[in-house]
């Protein structure tokens, strides 16, 4: 018994120690594949930098018309809103697309759960990989733009930054975890593209994609908070602005990784569920 007791966790250690580097090689997979595709950077960030002018008039304008201030947002904030949303969109996954669907509809899923590792958590790893590589080639220039042209002042102060990192990670993982409860609904029906654009249409919205979602009325500001959008887009949005800093930054975070958590074990329940369901055609 008490050499059992020794060697446990020496055991847990050894687990984790694979499970970690598994995970490190499934992200890196994902970064070097997001390396690959530049000419679709270049794209994605022509149209962001194009819906970014755009989007900042508008809002800049009703800010103004509004006397100055809008529910907390002044023409600073909200041009700091504009252009992180716009940077942060080539990262988060609000279209409900990925590559598992696919994998799902064909049956070549059968692979993958023969592997020893879980589905869930490599899928989401090469995919969060992929996803923040996109940061480089668009994030990067489009707040450079917003400090240059639109006049966007962000807070560099260690704290902020560090929040921010960890909020910007933390959505982008969050936005995964959540479209992989979208993909395994395939576990139970033929094709899933209509939950995806249902997927698109509300995520986006209450995410904070058009607007932030302080400005929405009370009821349809509450539903949003229900849900684990606002934690993707708006809350790494406000702690990188500095629009919620101190304490108020801290719970955010918080908050992003408690959905997290959540969606990591609704995410697990359902793909043991869908395990048992499994049926591939011709196979």
């Amino acid at each position: 018994m008490e050499t059992l007791s020794r060697s446990l966790p020496a055991s847990v250690w050894e687990k984790t120690r694979v499970w970690l580097r598994v995970h490190w090689r499934m992200f890196l997979a994902g970064w070097r594949r997001g390396a690959r595709y530049r000419a679709a950077a270049l794209g994605g960030l022509v149209a962001n930098l194009t819906f970014g002018f755009l989007k900042a008039s508008i809002l800049v304008a009703a800010v103004r018309a509004g006397g100055g201030e809008i529910s907390g947002y002044d023409t600073a904030s909200i041009t700091a809103y504009t252009w992180l949303s716009q940077a942060f969109l080539g990262s988060v996954n609000l279209s409900g697309r990925v590559d598992l669907a696919d994998r799902m509809k064909d049956g070549s899923i059968v692979v993958d759960l023969l592997r020893p590792v879980d589905l869930q958590t490599a899928s989401t790893a090469q995919e969060v990989g992929r996803a923040l590589f996109a940061l480089l080639p668009r994030a990067v220039p489009l707040i450079a733009l917003g400090v240059l042209v639109g006049g966007m002042r962000l807070p560099l102060d260690p704290l902020t930054v560090g929040l921010g990192a960890v909020s910007v990670v933390a959505g982008t993982t969050l936005s995964f975890l959540v479209v992989y409860l979208v993909a395994i609904a395939g576990f139970w029906t033929v094709e899933t593209r209509g939950i995806q654009v249902a997927y698109m249409v509300i995520s986006g919205f209450l995410a904070g994609l058009f607007v932030p979602v302080t400005l929405f009325p009370g009821w349809l500001l509450a539903t949003a908070r229900a849900t684990p959008f606002p934690s993707v887009l708006q809350t790494p949005i406000d702690v990188v602005s500095g629009h919620v800093s101190g304490t108020q930054a801290v719970q955010a975070v918080i908050v992003q990784l408690a959905w997290i958590v959540g969606t990591l074990v609704v995410g697990r329940l359902l793909t043991q569920a869908g395990r048992r369901r499994l049926e591939v055609q011709g196979g």
